[in-house]
């Protein structure tokens, strides 16, 4: 049977130009891998291949092998190689640590400054950008969500208490917890951020939404203003 090659298909139809034009939610299953994949074999397609991959565990759901196969079943697809195997490889492994963590976040209770910083820290503490995110919780402080506001300093400008509210209104929330990172390392707030702090929570009592705490971020040492007597 003759394939089709990536050049030969029309434009639109191409998975790269298509996440472009659609985002990656737009895009099959086998189209995603072809992205991850990039180039195909002398004889197929990178989608041809993504296919072929998802093949692999067939009459299983394609998609879940990524976290079951081996560097050599996957070396045993023709056009896969060493390199594209663990690119396959790593995407599983990925995926799976996103499922973990987005199930430790769902059933964890953010009751405590410290639970909010210990769940941060790593991610934000080398940053070299502020950024702030929206914890947004239902009424047992479980997590249902956290949003990323803005990147940059963070003032009333770039991150305004209208756009922490409709994400907060989106999913229901009934609390919330602002968090942010200081790339100095002092995690002393600002004048921007008490300001933002202020705003929010008076903006929260009319909306419903009670801000719990406003946690600021800095190397393996936080700031809560809640604990600080601020909020």
């Amino acid at each position: 049977m003759e394939h089709i090659k990536m050049k030969d298909m029309a434009l639109n139809d191409r998975p790269y130009e298509k996440c472009v034009r659609m985002g990656p939610e737009g895009l099959s299953d086998a189209e995603l891998l072809a992205v991850v994949i990039r180039t195909g074999s002398r004889n197929l397609s990178s989608l041809k291949l993504a296919q072929q991959v998802l093949e692999l565990n067939y009459p299983d759901d394609g998609i879940l092998g990524l976290c079951k196969f081996s560097l050599e079943e996957l070396k045993g697809i023709e056009g896969i190689g060493t390199v594209k195997g663990i690119q396959l490889l790593c995407v599983g492994e990925l995926s799976k640590r996103i499922s973990r963590r987005s199930a430790m976040a769902r059933s964890r209770v953010f009751d405590s400054p410290e639970s909010v910083a210990g769940y941060y820290m790593e991610e934000v503490r080398h940053l070299p950008q502020e950024h702030l995110y929206a914890m947004l919780l239902n009424t047992k402080q479980t997590l249902i969500r956290d949003v990323l506001i803005s990147k940059g300093t963070v003032n009333a400008s770039l991150a305004s208490p209208r756009e922490i509210f409709i994400e907060a209104l989106r999913y229901q929330a009934v609390n919330l917890i602002l968090v942010h990172n200081h790339p100095s390392g002092d995690p002393t707030p600002s004048r921007e951020d008490c300001l933002l702090t202020r705003r929010v929570h008076e903006a929260g009592k009319l909306m419903g939404v009670q801000l719990l705490d406003h946690i600021v971020i800095g190397d393996n040492r936080f700031c809560s203003f809640k604990k600080e007597g601020m909020l």
